[in-house]
This record gives C-alpha cells, structure tokens and sequence, in this order.
C-alpha cells in the first residue's frame, strides 16, 4: 500500500498552504485583471511590412532585428515557443535600445528590465519564499525578462534549463552568503517559460548558452546612424512633443491594443497546418544536418506561431487551439534566411560581418597580385589597419586577440598558423567558406562577398 504522507505535495498547493491564497496558474498569471474590452472587428491581417512600418517610428533601420525582437516579446504569449535573444556588439551600437522600445508597446507588468543583476540577487527579488518548501518559488510564466548590458553570463548558466524548455517547473539550488552562516544552500523553483532578451558588449558565448538564443547585433552602418542622430535630436529637442506624436500615431495605438487581445485570448495550443511543408523548406535549406539544427527547427517553428498568434482572428480555430497556415510558414523561413548564416556558425551577425568586410577584404588585397598557389595570411596588425580604415574608429587589441580570432577560428572560418620567415609571429588564414554569403547584412559597408569567393580563394564556394 502507498504511503501517501511520501507522495511530495506540490508547489502550487505549498504555496496555497503557505500564504492562505490559491497559487497563480502557470499557464495563466492574470486571474485577477479585469477583462479587455476592446473592439477587434477593427483590426485587420498585419504583415511583416506593418510592423515594420509601425516599428520604425522610434527604430531606424535594423529591419530584421526590431521584426524578431518583436516576434520575441509576442512569444511570451504563447505555451512553449518562447524566443530568446541575445544581442552582442560593441558598447554605444543600440544593443538595449531595440528591446526596451518594444518593450514599451507590451503590458508594463509582463516586462521585468534588469540593468544588472548578480545570479543570487536575481532569485531572491523575483521569488516567493515558500517556508514549507525551504525555498523560493519564481513564477516567470508569459513574462518578458530584459537583461540590459550584462558583464557576464553566470546568470543564464543558472537559467539553462528554463531557455532549453526543458521542464515547465525545474528546482535550482543555489549557495548564498550568511553573516552568521556563513555559505549556506537554498532550493529556487522555476515555473513557466519566459521570453528572455540578454544585451552584452562581450562577443563570446558558451556554446550552450548560443545555442539557446539567437544572436543578433544592431546594424552600424553610415545611414542607420545618420537617421538615429535625427531621431535622437527630435526627441530630445521637444520629448513632450514626440511623445504626443507617438501616443497619437493610430497605428502604434492599434498594435498595442491587439498586443493587450492577444494577451487576454485563451489560446493554448498552436497548430502547424502543413508539416509537410515545413519539412520540405527545412531540408532544402539544411543539406548538411548539425545537432544545432534541432533548436533551430525550434525556433523556426516558434516564429511560425507567433506569426500565427499575431493574426489569431483570420487563422483557423477550434476553441482553444489555432492553425498556423502556409503563409506564416513562408514568412518564417523568409524572415528565418536573413539571420540564419551567422546562426549556422554560433556567431553574433556583428563578428560575422567583420570577418566578410575586414578579413576577407584585406586578405584578398594582400594576394590580389600572386600568381602561386601559396598565399600570404594576415597579421593582428593587418586587421586593426583594415578595421579603421574601413570602420573609421579603432578596434581594441585585446578584443581582437581575446575575442574575435578565438570564436572565428572556433567556427572554422579562419586558421593561425606560424610566419615562417619569423616564428615570432602568428598569422590569420581566412578558410574556404561553407556556405554562399548573402549579399545583405548589416554591417557598415554595403556589399556582401559572394561574388568574390572564387577570387579570393581561387575556387568555388561550396
């Protein structure tokens, strides 16, 4: 006969017990917020170009970034195709910039903003101490979790298993400092799956931390930082003035309204309407199967709910389940194909540009006139030549040395090896790339390097 006194009571009746209320759902936080009334035979089916359109009334430029990162936050709504983002570049690029604005279209109250925060301190604001339990339960479900410019990422390595969704209540023990305890354990109880936007200036990431986000980077380009400066001045010239502008925008009012409907909405599960068509555009894209690639159809499939989610009154539904259709499987991978290289090589869209623009370049300027087959590699100094006088500004030896070349040749685009006419000396070889580039990007020159491929390596490109 079973003990039922061994049987472990769960967190929600715990918390129940604890603090005389009933527990919130993990799957709906919102039990005590009145009903939204809105009209919404008024809204009409949204495209990827309105939102853009609606977006870029405080974005300028970073067409593919604000569009994700807005897909991103909408996740939160959904059961359990959240998207997590993490943004990598150089301090001063917008990192933050791009989240925290279209943070500000969702509900204040779904959108936790951390300028910083140490992984321990992290736990104890947002839990509930639950005495029975001996620990902090943290209820992250449809939440918005925006960490702003984050030195390390000791804090993700505590939310692991949380962004890999691996179980929807998953327990952390932590140590903490006493003063009289000295170090001491305590148990943290994660419920729910948030959507989880990281901004740091550092270029590298735990493999396993990059595979649980996609990497992007702000563009730096001549013309977005020409209109940021417009915007910038006419915001700060009369912020009154601007903000009118945008509280009376109709279609901003609009998107933030169907944002407040979709939150309230009871839609559980989302369905793929056509798997095979999903599958056929996958593999076509996918000729050579990484384990990557399990997350990736993850995410691609994420993208395809929420664009889903976005238009739930013009999808098919049956109560609480909505169909996705075919054209929000196209705009996934379309909008999937602008990302996708960088995130085949775990590399933030930043270095990857760099090494088309800099590397890239510079190596074929110096071979340009050889006729052998022995080619001659790039020095450090090579590099930081090039990045100026491409770039305009200096880039840091350390950050070369320390971050750059080390993710680079991690991911196999480029080799060291020693000058043979001085041994002191360590030299860069960019390799024969795996893949096409695409000619868009958002680095700070305009061209992509398909074209040259052959010329710089004196073969075809795989």
């Amino acid at each position: 006969m079973i003990n039922t006194n061994d049987i472990p009571t769960p967190v929600s009746e715990l918390v129940k017990e604890e603090f005389k209320l009933e527990a919130p759902k993990a799957e709906d936080s919102r039990s005590d917020e009145k009903p939204v009334e809105i009209d919404v035979s008024k809204f009409k089916p949204i495209t990827a170009g309105d939102l853009l359109k609606i977006l870029g009334l405080t974005i300028k430029r970073d067409e593919t970034n604000k569009l994700i990162a807005f897909l991103a936050l909408l996740s939160a709504y959904t059961k359990d195709s959240q998207i997590n983002i993490s943004f990598n570049a150089p301090s001063s690029t917008g990192k933050s910039f791009i989240p925290t604005e279209i943070g500000k279209l969702f509900p204040e109250q779904d959108v936790i903003e951390v300028g910083y925060c140490s992984p321990t301190a992290f736990f104890h604001d947002y839990g509930v101490l639950n005495k029975a339990k001996k620990g902090y339960i943290v209820d992250l479900s449809r939440k918005i979790l925006i960490f702003l410019d984050q030195p390390h990422t000791l804090l993700l390595q505590h939310l692991r298993p949380m962004l890999s969704h691996d179980k929807k209540e998953i327990r952390l023990k932590i140590t903490d400092k006493s003063q009289k305890a000295g170090l001491r354990t305590k148990n943290i109880y994660l419920i729910g799956y948030p959507t989880v936007i990281f901004c740091t200036a550092g270029l590298m990431l735990d493999e396993q931390e990059a595979t649980r986000f996609l990497l992007l980077s702000p563009e730096i380009n001549q013309e977005k930082i020409r209109e940021a400066i417009y915007q910038k001045i006419r915001k700060e010239a009369d912020s009154l003035s601007y903000d009118s502008f945008l509280d009376s925008d109709p279609e901003r009012k609009l998107l933030m309204e169907r944002i407040l409907v979709i939150r309230a909405e009871s839609i559980k599960e989302i369905k793929i309407g056509s798997p095979a068509l999903l599958q056929e555009l996958f593999f076509k894209k996918a000729k050579m199967l990484k384990p990557r690639h399990q997350r990736d159809i993850g995410r691609i499939i994420g993208l395809i709910k929420v664009l889903a989610l976005l238009n739930l009154w013009f999808r098919q539904r049956d109560g609480e389940t909505l169909v996705a259709n075919d054209d929000d499987i196209r705009e996934a991978f379309h909008i999937w194909d602008e990302i996708s290289e960088s995130q085949e090589l775990n590399l933030p869209p930043y270095v990857f540009n760099l090494y088309k623009d800099i590397i890239l370049t510079a190596y074929k300027e110096r071979n340009s006139e050889l006729d052998g087959v022995v080619k001659l590699g790039l020095s450090r100094q090579d590099i930081l030549q090039k990045h100026f006088q491409v770039y305009g500004r200096h880039l840091p030896d350390w950050q070369l040395r320390q971050q750059i070349i080390p993710i680079l040749e991690a991911s196999g685009l480029i080799i060291q090896e020693q000058d043979q006419s001085d041994k002191r000396k360590t030299l860069i070889y960019p390799t024969t790339p795996l893949t096409i580039f695409n000619t868009q990007n958002n680095s700070e020159s305009h061209g992509g390097v398909a074209e040259e491929i052959e010329e710089i390596f004196g073969a075809k490109a795989i």
